[in-house]
């Protein structure tokens, strides 16, 4: 990564014409790193020179050095302020080097997981790799599922291709057919009505004649009754005159002989039915029937033949994965894979043992920076606690004195160390930004592919950099963001590195190619159905007898009108019992007797004669009406039937040949339509399917992205933030404690005033200086000792 790195930034700095903006935004943030860059190193040479000279000036009693305090009346607030700042400044202090303590045992832990990181994609690339080959013969073994579908249709041809012609031709001839049929059962059905109406008429005559001799002798007889010579008496004449008067109506109403016999229109039948239309229906459904196993018969060479041929295009399929590139071109990425992987267990160690030491360093760059907080913080808080506000200068406790003590040694080791952790954050800000902005980010946002990308960048003789490395053929579109980004979504290494340009599976998959041969044996399949004829010219003839046999010419409205009338003038039963009811106004004697007697023969031929009479005319009625119902359309009806006879043997004369090679064009389809999925099948998942470089995205993910910016820049970067931080404030920290620790030390002379009522009265106060009690024995200590107290 960083030898690409470096020639690609040596070749950005060439002028050239699509590098200059890019040029310019590197110089842009360049500019401030060196800025930055500068100011630390300003920091790192002027931070020693300053200290020096700082400790020169205090051990000559210069610089706040001489030990004497003068008193002023802000000194409280004074020494409240410098304390709270200082101690707010070592607060922001230890979260930096908190942070750096935590970047650095990040760093450390994070890196010594370098190598199962490593191992890991190394293993997932190597999987990839060696699961294309597989993937390859699966897919191509999956033609065999193709090939066992299409034979199992040709098996099943009579099924498939005969019953589809069936299916085509069922819903013009069926419907006729059994219009015919249902003619020839009505016509049946008809003629068993019609010797049914001719037996029951040839009844009815005689029942009538019958019911007319029994009627006309009870007439007879009930008249010689009515001579008794009882009916002449006052008291029966009346109901004797009565009973004579009422035998007009005793007679039958009922004459059939005037209906014709049926005998003639039933031989006509006899002799239409003698054609058995039902059988030559039958006849014609057969054909119909049998057109599945005619085209299983007419095609078993076809199928034969056939299946030669869909064998020859398996064994075709089966050769294209000895001629895809794939195996060539992971046999390259295998050697890169295992050279990398050489390369990185190779340095590996090395890369952990610098990082140890690394850790080390940082380490105790925390630790030097931790004493100095430590000693500010127990600066102020032995100042704070040993701090007496009514002890003057020279009097203060040695808590207060320890404290300021403390604050002048963190003064000395700021200025001790400083410089050299300002040396170690410059180098690492130098590193960890430039990684942060020229790698990371622009890794992050695929600028940096898209600055490999740039054409006669890496290489000044080849303009797609990727392609001439990998095909040795520059000119081919290949990108490292493009190969990049369809790793990242899972593609297929066939469509991701372009290997169309290598072997084109499109042409060697082509469908038309594979199918071609397919269709032209079906179009050698020559299947030739019969014409079917639905009725022969003995059948036509008996449609036409039927349409002529004059069966709906019957007067069936003499027969109805004949049938609804009663069998007699009046009903013998009520007749019955009214003569009944006169008798019994008779006083008993032999015509009373007689009456009564004919009042029973009445109601005998009423049960005997007119019911059975009666109800052999309502079935003759209603049979009839049915008859006439059946038959008052049959020329029409016939018409129809033939009409569409002779448009369904029409259609199958001139368009069963139509429909035979329809449907086999569809079979045929539907066959190939196996081989164009499965190709187009095969198609995708090569191209996109197989040998899918997710892994490989990962992996370079994991060594940039991972390796390089999460476990390396982003902690380097945090360490040199946490510790910069820490360190620049430094500078107010050492200021605040050189003031703070003049008011937490003991002085050796301080300011004193005269008493209060002096005070008082003067308006400026008068200060005289009043050495120490112990003046004698410090004014009697040799320089050095003066030098190394002050300090």
């Amino acid at each position: 990564m960083l030898p690409v790195l470096a020639q690609t930034l040596r070749r950005l700095c060439l002028p050239q014409p699509e590098n200059v903006v890019l040029t310019l935004k590197i110089i842009y943030y360049e500019i401030g790193v060196i800025i930055c860059a500068a100011l630390g190193l300003l920091f790192i040479i002027l931070m020693p020179l300053v200290g020096f000279f700082f400790c020169l000036c205090r051990c000559c009693n210069k610089c706040g050095g001489e030990m004497h305090q003068r008193q002023k009346k802000s000194g409280p607030f004074l020494k409240k302020y410098f304390t709270i700042s200082l101690l707010v400044i070592c607060v922001f202090m230890s979260i930096g080097i908190m942070y750096g303590f935590a970047a650095n045992q990040y760093m450390r832990t994070h890196v010594e997981e370098t190598r199962k990181l490593s191992d890991s994609n190394f293993n997932d690339l190597r999987t990839l790799l060696n699961a294309v080959p597989g993937q390859i013969d699966y897919i191509l073994d999956q033609f065999t599922h193709t090939k066992e579908k299409a034979f199992d249709d040709l098996d099943n041809i009579n099924s498939l291709l005969g019953g589809s012609i069936y299916e085509r031709l069922r819903p013009k001839v069926l419907p006729v057919l059994k219009d015919i049929k249902a003619l020839a059962e009505d016509m049946k059905t008809n003629r068993a009505t019609l010797v049914r109406l001719n037996t029951l008429l040839t009844d009815m005559k005689q029942s009538s004649a019958h019911l007319r001799t029994s009627l006309r002798d009870m007439k007879t007889s009930m008249e010689q009754t009515l001579t008794d010579p009882q009916c002449s008496f006052p008291v029966t004449a009346t109901t004797c005159a009565s009973i004579s008067q009422s035998l007009s109506v005793l007679d039958g109403s009922a004459n059939f002989d005037q209906l014709p016999s049926l005998d003639g229109h039933i031989a006509q039948l006899d002799g239409l039915l003698q054609t058995d239309l039902s059988s030559l229906v039958q006849k014609a459904n057969d054909s119909l029937s049998d057109i599945p196993e005619e085209v299983k018969n007419q095609t078993r060479d076809f199928i034969s033949e056939f299946k030669k041929t869909l064998n020859s295009i398996h064994s075709d399929v089966k050769n294209v994965s000895t001629k895809i590139p794939i195996q060539k071109t992971l046999s390259n990425f295998v050697r890169y894979i295992n050279n990398t992987e050489d390369y990185i267990l190779h340095y590996l160690p090395t890369v952990e043992k610098c990082n140890s030491y690394r850790w080390l360093v940082c380490l105790t760059i925390c630790c030097l920076l931790t004493l100095i907080l430590i000693f500010y913080l127990l600066g102020l808080l032995c100042g704070t606690l040993g701090y007496d506000q009514n002890a003057t200068p020279t009097n203060r406790g040695c808590v207060s004195n320890t404290g300021g003590v403390l604050l002048m040694v963190g003064v000395g080791f700021s200025f001790f160390f400083s410089w050299i952790v300002m040396t170690i954050v410059v180098l690492m800000f130098v590193t960890g930004g430039n990684l942060e902005n020229l790698v990371c980010e622009p890794y992050r946002n695929k600028k940096f592919f898209q600055i490999l990308d740039t054409p006669y960048l890496l290489n000044e003789d080849w303009k797609y950099y990727l392609s001439g490395l990998v095909f040795n053929k520059p000119d081919i579109n290949l990108t490292f963001e493009q190969v990049y980004s369809d790793c990242k979504d899972n593609k297929g290494l066939y469509a991701t590195l372009k290997l169309d340009h290598i072997y084109n599976v499109s042409e060697e998959l082509n469908i038309t190619k594979h199918t071609g041969d397919i269709n032209s044996n079906l179009e050698n399949m020559n299947l030739i159905i019969n014409d079917i004829e639905l009725l022969d010219e003995a059948g036509r003839k008996t449609l036409m007898d039927i349409s002529s046999s004059g069966i709906d010419k019957i007067d069936y409205a003499a027969y109805i009108n004949a049938t609804e009338r009663s069998p007699t003038r009046v009903n013998l039963m009520s007749f019955a019992n009214n003569l009944q009811r006169k008798a019994n106004q008779l006083p008993p004697g032999n015509l009373k007797t007689s009456l009564n007697d004919h009042v029973d023969t009445l109601r005998n031929i009423h049960q005997n004669q007119v019911v059975p009479l009666q109800n052999s005319m309502s079935i003759m009625h209603q049979q009839m009406k049915g008859l006439h119902h059946r038959t008052s359309k049959l020329r029409d009806r016939v018409s129809n039937i033939i009409f569409f006879l002779n448009s369904t043997q029409y259609f199958l004369t001139s368009q069963l040949a139509k429909v035979v090679i329809e449907e086999s064009k569809q079979f045929g389809i539907k066959i190939i339509s196996y081989f164009e999925r499965y190709l187009q099948w095969v198609k995708m998942a090569i191209t996109h399917q197989i040998a899918a470089c997710k892994p490989a995205a990962t992996a370079l993910d994991s060594a940039v992205d991972v390796f390089l910016c999460s476990y390396i820049v982003d902690p380097l970067n945090l360490f040199w933030f946490g510790i910069g931080k820490a360190t620049l404030l430094l500078l107010p920290a050492l200021i605040f404690a050189v003031k703070l620790a003049k008011y937490l030390r003991r002085m050796y002379s301080e300011d004193v005033y005269e008493d209060d009522l002096v005070r008082k009265v003067q308006t400026v106060p008068r200060v005289e200086t009043v050495p120490m009690k112990t003046m004698s024995h410090a004014n009697t200590r040799s320089p050095v000792e003066q030098g190394t107290q002050t300090i």
